[in-house]
């Protein structure tokens, strides 16, 4: 009984820890392809970009991990506003395959430019001395860095859920969603307002990808390795929505880590069993409109 309740504790950590990398990167693509209708399937090119970033930061200039995090997010977000304002905003309009088609192709770019600046092998991520030791849950000893993730991501996801379902800003950019023309009308600047709003998402991918280094390995193949993650926790959870990717991230980061450990001959296949059932008994989501 003392070793089930053991290795229990040991899968809801460590699954609660993976989930948290899931949500942060994943809330971003909520907030594109629900509150923005485009379907942006290169999301996990800005946490790779993000996690390349932190880590050259830290390596190259001797950056502490802190700030090299924080450059990240801001040289991220900011880049991903000129791309929005310059090929993203082009295709507000377009077609969901033309959107597809696009930001797969943006993902194929981004791996060929990864391993011309980076080479082909994935990235170390040196963690600070502070998040190199252990702490103590529920009598066993788990590794300081996985905790703060834990944290870390239920603070933004907190932060996240104020911010967006609970504001005004929040407010303005679903109703720029549902009729941009009457937005317009009442004086909201949709233009303005979608920039922010894409450079929200990608900052949120960065700050996944350089936070997760080390659970979600950085290298040039990442955007496209992860991408079936990224999209099961945002379908799973709806659209547009903070709190159900949250949900999704949870059941399917310790549902995961758990037949994995468990079961470690099929355990890989159960986000997809997960998925096909979930989706099954609610197509647009835990929380999505139908």
């Amino acid at each position: 009984m003392h070793e089930f309740i053991s290795a229990l504790v040991s899968i809801l950590f460590h699954g609660l820890a993976y989930a948290m990398i899931l949500y942060v990167v994943s809330v971003g693509l909520s907030v594109t392809m629900g509150l923005m209708g485009f379907a942006n399937l290169a999301h996990g090119v800005f946490a790779m970009a993000g996690g390349y970033v932190a880590v050259s930061l830290m390596n190259g200039l001797g950056l502490h991990f802190p700030s090299a995090v924080a450059l990240a997010v801001l040289a991220v977000a900011a880049a991903s506003v000129v791309l929005e304002r310059l090929l993203y905003a082009r295709l507000y309009g377009a077609g969901e395959i033309e959107q597809v088609l696009f930001t797969i192709g943006l993902i194929f770019i981004s791996i060929a430019a990864a391993k011309f600046a980076f080479g082909p092998t994935q990235q170390q991520l040196v963690l600070p001395e502070a998040l190199r030791g252990e702490v103590e849950v529920a009598g066993r000893m788990f590794p300081t860095y996985r905790a703060f993730i834990i944290v870390v991501g239920a603070a933004i996801a907190l932060g996240l859920w104020l911010g967006l379902e609970r504001s005004q800003f929040g407010a303005r950019v679903r109703a720029a969603v549902d009729n941009r023309r009457m937005a317009r009308s009442v004086g909201i600047d949709t233009n303005l307002l979608f920039s922010l709003t894409f450079a929200l998402g990608s900052g949120l991918a960065a700050l996944g990808g350089a936070l997760g280094g080390e659970l979600l390995t950085i290298h040039p193949n990442y955007a496209i390795e992860h991408l079936v993650y990224f999209l099961t926790v945002v379908a799973v959870g709806g659209l547009g929505s903070i709190r159900g990717p949250f949900l999704a991230a949870v059941l399917l980061g310790v549902g995961d880590t758990a037949c994995k450990y468990l079961l470690p001959d099929i355990g890989a296949f159960f986000i997809y069993f997960a998925l096909f059932a979930l989706l099954l008994w609610r197509p647009a989501g835990l929380f999505g409109r139908a």
